[in-house]
């Protein structure tokens, strides 16, 4: 290479730092207290335009910062009790009684489901039960305001960036809007989905619909790995679709107990 061409990698090179250094003075900054939540929205916006629409980014402009979403994200202390402790914490056996009733009355509807996804009744109402107590508790904060908040917040800024993109987008589809109310970190629906995962395993529709829930949860498992037939107990193939559903161990063992009792094996 000649002396020009290595003065001119330089001078791009100049130019590609200048510019990383720019756009990270342009990133919309994080907190971890309100004062800065609205100061963050408008940066945000900025960031936003030409990806997301002006009606998506009006309805994030009325947002709130959620600080009942930041308590419930700072005090998740259930997930360190022991298996049998965090069952009895979420009533494990009304769980089971009340899966294997549903199981019966629906099972035209968990036949559907396990012909075109391979996953059976059990670990999807073990999901239903423990998530939302098979619907009953959906929660009760605002879904914009809770996916915006954690996208502000510094401690998992980038995840829920992402989330709320997709939340965004859900606004422009017409599954969200600024008055949906939903679970604390913004989950919505009968299994509490995530925007982005609503966006990815969705079947159509709102998953406030049962079936639309339990299809998107099922196709949920089957795109973390659900092999039909196969076992979903810890050790077994399936098992590694449920770790993809919650982090936790102790959630991951409490579905596929919850899960077998239901189908009664």
């Amino acid at each position: 290479m000649t002396r020009r061409g290595y003065r001119a990698v330089s001078i791009a090179a100049g130019f590609g730092a200048l510019a990383c250094v720019t756009s990270a003075a342009q990133a919309a900054q994080c907190g971890n207290t309100a004062s800065g939540f609205e100061a963050w929205k408008t940066q945000f916006s900025e960031e936003a335009r030409g990806r997301a629409s002006a009606a998506s980014l009006a309805a994030l402009m009325d947002t709130s910062y959620s600080a009942a979403t930041i308590s419930a994200d700072r005090g998740q202390k259930s997930f360190r009790l022991t298996l049998d402790q965090f069952l009895a914490k979420r009533g494990g056996p009304t769980i089971v009684a009340r899966g294997r009733k549903l199981k019966q009355t629906n099972a035209a509807l968990f036949d559907s489901i396990e012909q075109r996804y391979g996953v059976p009744a059990g670990p999807l109402l073990a999901i239903w039960g423990m998530e939302t107590g098979f619907g009953a508790v959906r929660g009760n904060i605002n879904t914009l305001s809770a996916v915006a908040t954690l996208a502000y917040d510094c401690r998992r800024s980038a995840f829920f960036t992402d989330q709320l993109y997709a939340a965004l987008t859900l606004v422009d589809r017409g599954i969200l809007n600024a008055s949906t109310r939903g679970a604390a970190h913004g989950e919505v629906g009968h299994t509490q989905f995530l925007p982005k995962n609503v966006l990815t395993y969705s079947t159509g529709g709102s998953l406030d619909s049962i079936p639309n829930a339990l299809n998107a949860t099922a196709n949920f498992l089957k795109g973390h790995g659900w092999r039909a037939g196969a076992g979903y107990q810890p050790g077994e193939p399936n098992f590694a679709a449920i770790q993809g559903w919650n982090a936790a161990t102790v959630y991951q063992r409490a579905i596929a107990q919850l899960g077998r009792q239901i189908d009664g094996n």
